[in-house]
This record gives structure tokens, sequence and C-alpha cells, in this order.
């Protein structure tokens, strides 16, 4: 880091961890080679981790007094974060996930930015990356519009406004005033806060040249996980704020009512129930299955540099095992609400 200079704000970087012990290394080692001249200082959100990553902390805490932690016993994200920004003591709150390494210079263009634009929160680009070809295509689906709905964070676009950001760096007083991050949430809680901060009457704002790394779920089971249960948070915020949410939001969950729906519809064809007209205007429900299906397809067969056929085969399941079950996660969160569901892709098995 450089030569500390007080006359630029300082950041304080806060970080929920819970079973990452492949990541929280080199998350940590990112911030603490951002070259930002004001003082600094990382807080871990600490949870009761089962796989090496509570001693993997423990070294990282003696290997530079810069880090510190507080203890989450509870593990949920808003709860760690609201805990961190309690202990932190600088104006600017920056904050990091453990899946994440920002990007050199990252700290001094937001903070320049928070400065230029008056706003609240500004965050820029995640660039998914992957290790392994199953993560390197659920990367890739990451950064397709086609892949999460064509958010700014994901595909970029101009400077300017934005709905919500990514991860965040923040003016703490803020973050005070509109009470932190909501502990009743399980995901989604960006978005919400997000949310409120807007309608108290601040900015936030989308900065392309920030850019932060994501290293994605490691397999087909921890991916459906977290969609699953991003999906069911989703439409408790839906349930929460109805209309204030986008409608981009209802395509996966429509896309899985419509699937059962053609399958009954072809067995009832099939069997003879519905015939002629009746039978020809029942057809109209293979449009959307079919019409997704070939543009999954098309999508997944689209050649990006150094992909091979195997790199296209897994992205033809990636995407609509994100799709669906984000959809289906939707519908059950649409009916029962999020009550207890947990994201347990942030389990260690």
């Amino acid at each position: 880091m450089a030569p500390q200079d007080d006359s630029y704000p300082g950041v304080s970087y806060v970080m929920p961890v819970l079973n990452e012990v492949d990541y929280v290394a080199g998350a940590v080692s990112a911030i603490l080679r951002q070259e930002y001249p004001g003082a600094q200082q990382l807080i871990l959100a600490l949870g009761p981790s089962t796989d090496g990553t509570t001693e993997l902390v423990e070294q990282l805490l003696r290997d530079d007094p810069r880090v510190t932690f507080v203890y989450n016993p509870e593990t949920h994200i808003p709860v760690g974060m609201n805990l961190a920004v309690r202990a932190s003591e600088h104006p600017i709150i920056v904050r990091v996930d453990a899946h994440s390494e920002l990007s050199a210079g990252y700290t001094l263009r937001a903070v320049q930015t928070l400065q230029r634009t008056g706003a609240a929160n500004v965050g820029g680009l995640m660039n998914g990356q992957g290790r392994t070809p199953f993560q390197s295509a659920v990367a890739r689906a990451y950064n397709s519009k086609f892949g999460l709905g064509g958010g700014a964070y994901h595909s970029g676009r101009a400077e300017g406004p934005a709905e919500s950001a990514y991860l965040g760096v923040f003016r703490r007083e803020v973050l005070l005033d509109v009470g932190l991050y909501d502990e009743s949430l399980r995901r989604g809680e960006d978005w919400e806060l997000n949310l409120r901060i807007r309608a108290a009457g601040h900015r936030v704002w989308f900065d392309p040249e920030l850019t932060v790394t994501y290293w994605p779920r490691e397999n087909w089971r921890k991916l459906a996980r977290q969609f699953f249960t991003t999906g069911v948070w989703r439409a408790e915020l839906v349930r929460r704020y109805r209309t204030k949410n986008p409608w981009r939001f209802f395509a996966p969950p429509l896309l899985v009512l419509a699937v059962p729906v053609a399958v009954i519809v072809l067995a009832l064809q099939l069997t003879g129930v519905l015939s002629g007209l009746l039978g020809v205007i029942a057809s109209l429900v293979y449009l959307a299955p079919v019409a997704y299906l070939l543009l999954v397809v098309w999508v997944s067969f689209v050649r990006e540099p150094g992909e091979t056929v195997r790199d296209r085969l897994i992205f033809l399941i990636v995407l609509p095992t994100m799709h669906l079950s984000w959809g289906a996660g939707f519908l059950r969160g649409i009916l029962r609400g999020g009550r207890d569901t947990l994201d347990t892709s942030r389990s260690a098995g």
C-alpha cells in the first residue's frame, strides 16, 4: 500500500466470510495491495466455518495488523455486514466478498467517483472468472446479458445513475442513516439496501472503470442451491416491494411454469383429449419452452476465444440450471415467502 495521506478519507473494507478457505486469501491479498493514499482497515465478519477458513483467517490476522475481525455466529451475510460496519473506523465503507478480488486502483477510483458525483454508493463491473471448465462456464453466464438478465454490473453500460451496485463503496453516514442492511433477508440484501438509499434521496452510481473479479460456485449442486435460494428471496422482495422490482425478474418463473404446462398439453394431445382447433390453440404453449431451448443452444455454441466443444456443452447445462433453479425458487418464495430458506451453497460440503 502507498504511504498514508490524511487528506484522503479513510476506508474500511468489510467482508463476510464463511467456508471460503479456497478464496479468502486471494480476496484479502487484493485488498492489501490497493495503492490508496488514505488510512485503511479490513474487517472480516467471520462465520463458524468448518473447512479450515477460521485457521487461515487467524494466520492472516497475524501477518498484517490492518486485518481484524468480528465474529458472526448467525452466519447470515446482512448480520455480518452490519457487525463489520458498526466496528469500522472510517467514513468510506468498501464491501468485498470472499469470492471476489478487487482490481488494482479500485479503491482510489471508487472514492474519486464518490467525490466527483456526490453519490452515496458506487459500484462497477462484476468480472466472472473460472479456474475449472465448469466454473468458467458459470463465469461466462454471469458476464452475459442472457445469463443474468442484463444488469449494468454484469454486462456493462455507460457511467451513470443505477438501480443497484455490485458490492458497493458507500458513505458510512448514509448506511447508518438508512438503517444498514436488512437482517431479515438472506439474499438480495444489496438490492434492498440500494432501494432504501435511493428512496432517501441519495444517488447510486455505476462506474464501468471499476472492476471486481468474481469466482462463481465450483460445481452443479452448489450452483443450483445458490440460484434456488436467490430466487426464493427475490420473490420475498417482490412480496414486500411489489412493482418496484424490475420486470426481468418474472421471466424465469414464467419459463418454469411453461414447461409442465407444455408437457400436460402434449399428453392431452397424444391421448386425443385435445384435438381440432382447440388442440391447435393449445399448441401455443410450446412457443416459450421451444424458443428458450433454441436460444440456449444458440448462445451456448457462439464461439468464445479458446473454448472447446466440451466448454460449450458445459455452458449448455449451466444456463438452464441457473434460470430454472432461480425460477423454481421464485415460485416457492411467492407462495411461502423467504421464511428460513438458507443458501446452503456456502456450506463446506
